[in-house]
């Protein structure tokens, strides 16, 4: 992906979200552009417009922190889009090697012990992703909850396929568009970090293709931190579920994260987990044929 072009298009995008108002600044009566100024946030920013300018075009090469940070709060970003900057900023320094992906093998499989802690989770969907959303390892429940995901080999058990490519997406996912937009955030931010990742352009590049709703989505540049929040769910077999979500980094395994959902303990939900449970054990559910690499 092209550096600058990501700055550029990332710094517009979050000039045109800020009015005036919320800057603290006079509307006026003239404005051509949606947002702020150039001018106005290089002022914010205590910077001169002329440097504003260099930076929007794209060069962010040799921008030190402090400067980043001021530009951060002049166009209020908050700490996921601020993280972004500043892996954008990084790539534009060629200092990012260390975060370049390691080469792996072709297919990645949990080791026994990871294994075992997802098996140990009982009571709700316990699974291993990574940032393009392939997901590589999981429990008997998860495996049954997503078996929408699992059900068509081309998805190639990547929620981002699923999200964008496959109709059944719409039933599993009844709040489609805020699901959609999550997903496209991940993807962008894992971006963000990991500019090199051949397998992550070319999945961008096949939704983009694909899926008009997942490339309007791309380019509005969107970035979050997805640790924790609640979802609505329509499985096939149990109905509606609304599920609590928390995501764990991988300290022994950096750029994975271990994702649990869980119910309320009594609600329609938690009642919905375990009868998804007694279908997976008739099912006999277990790992498909072939697993998401990393």
């Amino acid at each position: 992906m092209d550096n600058q072009e990501e700055v550029r298009e990332f710094l517009t995008s979050r000039r045109a979200k800020i009015s005036p108002d919320q800057a603290g600044l006079p509307a006026g009566s003239r404005r051509r552009v949606p947002g702020l100024r150039r001018s106005e946030v290089a002022a914010l920013a205590d910077v001169s417009v002329e440097y504003y300018a260099k930076l929007e075009r794209g060069n962010l090469a040799g921008v030190s922190p402090a400067v980043l940070e001021s530009v951060a709060r002049a166009l209020r970003l908050d700490d996921a889009e601020r993280a972004h900057l500043l892996n954008l900023a990084q790539a534009a320094d060629g200092s990012d090697a260390l975060t370049r992906p390691r080469r792996r093998a072709a297919q990645w499989k949990a080791h026994r012990s990871l294994q075992w802690v997802l098996d140990a989770v009982t009571a709700g969907p316990a699974f291993v992703r990574n940032g393009r959303m392939d997901l590589l390892a999981a429990n008997q429940l998860a495996r049954a909850f997503y078996d929408d995901v699992y059900a068509t080999t081309g998805n190639q058990a990547n929620l981002a396929r699923f999200q964008f490519l496959d109709p059944a997406s719409r039933r599993f996912y009844p709040d489609w568009d805020q699901a959609a937009d999550i997903a496209v955030a991940i993807l962008r931010t894992e971006a963000g970090r990991y500019p090199h990742d051949k397998d992550l352009h070319d999945l961008v590049g096949e939704l983009s293709t694909r899926s008009d709703d997942f490339r309007t989505r791309w380019g509005a540049h969107n970035v979050r931190h997805h640790g924790t929040g609640t979802k609505r769910f329509h499985h096939h077999t149990v109905g509606d579920l609304t599920l609590a979500y928390e995501g764990l980094e991988m300290a022994a395994a950096p750029g994975l994260t271990l994702t649990i959902y869980t119910a309320e303990p009594g609600s329609p939900s938690d009642e919905g987990l375990r009868l998804l449970a007694s279908w997976a054990a008739t099912q006999n559910v277990g790992w498909p044929a072939e697993q998401g690499a990393d």
